[in-house]
């Protein structure tokens, strides 16, 4: 399908699951600002819809639409609605209540989630699975709500079982494809990756095809960033065209109906037509030092001294490499951008020591430099941050970086019309 007719179709409704701060839905609505380098023009014609400078390019609207966000951050529905607000999205597009509350109440009759919904979407808690936590999995030792769980709590209501209330959700809104994304770790877990594919696909009596999950690194799609994800597709059954549904079930997968992208940069992905990963000189060339900017989300950042190689985040990022993963998480974890000579650094000085700010760990992740992250009260006579810099790195270590969504989202638009009978 070209792309005026793409442009002239109906738009695709995006329902957002453990959205955080927008990451995957700004990846899925497109229009937000890159590196120019981080994109393939070769590989990837007519995403870019113009130059912005020489160092940026403003990326392509797609088709989809998010017309549900939830999480129950109250930093993450601040920076949602904050930067989603100004994108056109009304106020109630985010929810802020559980997954299990939202799913509770639609059973009690109320109105919860939209009629036609197209696409799922949800990065359900990942700490209960990832390589640095406690890796508890299934056995959470929190609820819904990230409380402490006491001695008799239900087991299906635990952070760990969060994807079987996604699950519902997808049973409740029938969507043409979802999307379930989590930490690598948990595909190094016993049989965690079979048992969470197998039950995605018993949703609506077993009326998804879910492939075999994959683990992307983000750096091998214009992310300057040391990040790998684990991916769940599943694919409504009822929905597919013959060929599509026989091709999806075959083994091996028809690369023709391959819903995941291809890689674009050369990092872990080894190939001889891929470009050169993004690294951060790049990123961070012409960025000011924060004493000298304006930029709120820049000029506040951790001032934890450095506390000893032995502990998490104290060690200088490589410019001529990518940046570490950034983890939604503050303070004294936080990389440093320069670090003195006598800690393993390079920085000319002791005095020049300090880690990343929150804009340029936003950066890493590929947001655009027009998302705010750092907002002062708005409140006449209100002191302090609406969102301050700690609340800040949370939820950019907590979003999938917006440019591996968006490839995501392009290879899904461009496979919609090939997958799907027409209605």
């Amino acid at each position: 399908m070209n792309l005026n007719a793409l442009s002239q179709a109906r738009p695709l409704n995006l329902l957002s699951l453990f959205s955080g701060c927008g990451g995957m839905d700004l990846g899925f609505e497109g229009g937000f600002a890159v590196l120019r380098d981080s994109i393939d023009p070769r590989r990837n014609p007519g995403w870019v819809e113009r130059e912005i400078d020489q160092k940026y390019v403003l990326l392509k609207k797609n088709r989809f639409h998010t017309v549900f966000a939830n999480d129950i951050l109250p930093e993450a529905r601040t920076a949602w609605s904050h930067y989603f607000g100004r994108r056109g999205h009304p106020p109630h597009t985010f929810r802020p209540e559980s997954i299990v509350d939202l799913v509770k109440a639609h059973k009690a009759g109320e109105t919860v989630f939209p009629e036609q919904v197209d696409i799922v979407t949800g990065g359900f808690p990942c700490q209960d699975f990832s390589v640095a936590g406690k890796r508890g999995g299934f056995d959470s030792h929190k609820d819904h709500r990230g409380r402490l769980l006491e001695a008799d709590a239900p087991s299906t209501e635990t952070r760990g079982q969060l994807y079987m209330w996604m699950k519902e959700v997808v049973e409740i809104t029938r969507p043409k494809i979802f999307i379930a994304e989590n930490v690598k770790g948990l595909v190094n877990l016993a049989n965690v990756k079979e048992i969470i594919q197998h039950d995605f696909a018993k949703a609506a009596g077993n009326g998804y095809i879910v492939l075999d999950p994959k683990v992307l690194h983000a750096a091998d799609y214009g992310v300057p960033q040391s990040r790998e994800r684990v991916f769940f597709i599943g694919i409504q059954k009822a929905a597919l065209r013959p060929e599509a549904a026989r091709a999806l079930e075959a083994s091996p997968l028809d690369p023709k109906f391959d819903p995941y992208p291809r890689p674009t940069h050369a990092y872990k992905a080894r190939r001889d037509d891929l470009l050169p990963f993004v690294s951060l000189r790049r990123l961070f060339a012409g960025l000011e030092e924060p004493e000298h900017s304006h930029d709120l989300t820049h000029r506040h950042y951790s001032k934890a001294k450095y506390m000893g190689a032995h502990c998490q985040g104290q060690s200088e990022v490589k410019l001529e490499g990518v940046g570490p993963t950034i983890r939604a998480e503050h303070h004294g974890n936080i990389e440093f951008r320069r670090l003195a000579p006598e800690h393993g650094g390079h920085a000319l000085d002791a005095d020049a020591e300090r880690r990343l700010t929150p804009r340029e760990c936003a950066l890493i992740q590929t947001f655009p430099p027009d998302y705010d992250f750092v907002l002062p009260h708005s409140q006449p006579g209100g002191r302090g941050f609406a969102l301050s810099p700690s609340g800040a790195y949370k939820v950019i270590g907590n979003a999938v970086p917006p440019l591996l969504a968006f490839h995501l989202a392009n290879r899904i638009e461009e496979l919609w019309d090939v997958l799907f009978e027409k209605k």
